[in-house]
């Protein structure tokens, strides 16, 4: 049997499409747990099988078309869109994004930190996953850091920290077993002028959900100090350059 060689630019396509459809695929049983729908509901909604559902949100949905695809999301009320990403010899299109994980990164290590980009908090499903993540073996902490150049929606943000946190304290639990340890969760906001003022006009809302000191987490990832016991909140400047503490 005649194999076919694999070109360069064949293997990079699969590797992006295993990407996105592990992506593609939390977001779709994001978006249908959201509206409380079954995904028997939503496969007889789309008109396709449950099974087929069921392998998209696991990230296995690659084989399945553009239209099977389009009347899933459309299903859970998440139209699909299409495009192309700029030059790939230029920026990604998730650049704004990169420069605060990076930004992060750097500043986690140079407090004692081994981060991770992309961390998946459930191995088996890699769609779940942190932006960053701090793990100090030899002082037993693990922080889950998520970065947000904006918001769609607080509450499923706040819900999905909550949900990774979670699964983070089973992660220590397998590392270090019952032995004291830390695990702790950061956001990092780009400091732009609707950010700053969402935060500003729900003051109530954000100091319930970030109680940790803003200048405790700072001092937590730059000079590795022990870090506050509650989730909290810290700003970027819009050029990822520098990260500051938020004035409650």
């Amino acid at each position: 049997m005649v194999q076919v060689k694999r070109t360069k630019l064949g293997v990079e396509a699969d590797r992006r499409i295993r990407e996105q459809m592990a992506r593609s695929g939390g977001e779709l049983r994001q978006r249908r747990q959201r509206s409380r729908r079954t995904q028997d509901q939503v496969a007889n909604r789309a008109g396709v099988s449950r099974n087929l559902v069921s392998r998209m949100e696991r990230g296995l949905g690659g084989s399945a078309s553009v239209d099977a695809w389009q009347r899933v999301a459309l299903a859970v009320d998440a139209p699909l869109t299409i495009a192309l990403q700029r030059d790939i010899a230029g920026d990604t299109i998730d650049a704004a994004h990169l420069a605060m994980q990076e930004l992060v990164l750097r500043t986690g290590r140079a407090g004692g930190y081994r981060g991770s980009f992309e961390l998946a908090t459930r191995p088996t499903e890699p769609w779940r996953s942190a932006d960053v993540g701090f793990r100090d073996d030899r002082r037993r902490r693990l922080i889950l850091v998520e970065c947000w150049n904006s918001f769609g929606d607080v509450g499923a943000a706040a819900r999905s920290t909550n949900r990774k946190l979670a699964e983070a304290a089973d992660l220590a639990a397998a590392l270090w077993g019952t032995v004291a340890h830390v695990v702790g969760g950061l956001w990092v906001v780009r400091a732009t002028r609707r950010n700053r003022a969402l935060v500003a006009r729900y003051p109530e809302l954000f100091a319930s959900r970030f109680p940790g000191s803003s200048r405790g987490w700072l001092r937590a990832i730059t000079e590795g100090t022990v870090p506050p016991s509650a989730p909290g909140l810290i700003w970027s400047n819009v050029n990822a350059t520098r990260l500051f503490a938020w004035r409650k």
